[in-house]
């Protein structure tokens, strides 16, 4: 089954839609591969500011399709090993994109589901939403990241519940753990997630660009790699036109405007 991937642009932000309602958006390799192409070609757009990661028919991402699962259990590993390689590029390609992303979820996330909206650099859920790490119920282990990334942001206890019992996780509980950065009223998370990334994407892109990139890093580095990185980049934004529009700004006690400056490089 084909990946059906829609994608609207408003302004400066692109909403991308993983539209298979049907199935309740389940992920495939296609699926994979298109949406790391997507977010490789918004990288170098200048135009792109911030991305939206949603899903069709009020649901965010059921995870894998069982039917394809089902399969692999006779598929030769090299096959399987390919799927699974797909996937975790795409968990790359969404770390490495120097675009804010925000993922809207409605309904609910389950097993790579869950990988796919926590590694989104910001996430608003419906209030009604909730996220299970769902693979226990089918006899798997988790796979996208999942481990790796609710454990920057959850007691390892908590992790470990979430991954041994796959039970739904609502969205308060998501918040107060802080997985989840805003939590509003059922149908409203793309619309709240999209007018956030148009107020991010008015931001200094490449200033962005290096503070995702320092968050990101900042829970495998130690301090002293920690420190280096964050000395690099302040160097190299110190001369960016960016950071002379926005002390000019503060100094002269206007706006600053960064847009004219989202074409330079």
């Amino acid at each position: 089954m084909p990946a059906k991937i829609e994608i609207e642009r408003q302004s400066d932000v692109i909403i991308v839609t993983n539209d298979f309602p049907e199935t309740r958006n389940a992920l495939n390799a296609d699926f994979y591969t298109g949406f790391a192409d997507t977010l490789a070609k918004a990288n170098v757009d200048p135009t792109i500011g911030a991305i939206v990661l949603t899903g069709g028919g009020n649901f965010f991402c059921a995870g894998g399709d069982l039917n394809r699962l089902k399969k692999f259990a006779t598929t030769p590993e090299p096959e399987r090993r390919d799927s699974i390689t797909r996937l975790h590029a795409m968990i790359k390609a969404i770390a490495d994109c120097r675009k804010p992303i925000i993922a809207a979820v409605e309904g609910g996330a389950a097993g790579a589901g869950v990988s796919l909206a926590a590694a989104c650099d910001l996430i608003v859920m419906a209030d009604d939403a909730y996220f299970s790490v769902a693979y226990v119920k089918i006899g798997l282990s988790p796979d996208g990241g999942a481990t790796a990334l609710l454990a920057q942001s959850l007691p390892r206890q908590l992790m470990t519940e979430m991954c041994l019992t796959g039970d739904k996780f609502g969205a308060a509980r998501l918040l107060d753990a802080g997985v989840v950065n805003r939590v509003v009223s059922a149908g409203s998370a793309l619309q709240e997630a999209t007018a956030w990334a148009a107020d991010l994407a008015k931001g200094p892109a490449r200033s962005m660009a290096r503070i995702k990139s320092l968050c990101r890093a900042a829970r495998e580095n130690s301090l002293i790699e920690q420190l280096e990185m964050e000395e690099e980049l302040m160097i190299s934004a110190q001369t960016d036109p960016e950071s002379i529009e926005g002390i000019s700004a503060f100094l002269e006690k206007r706006p600053a405007d960064y847009t004219k400056l989202r074409r330079d490089k």
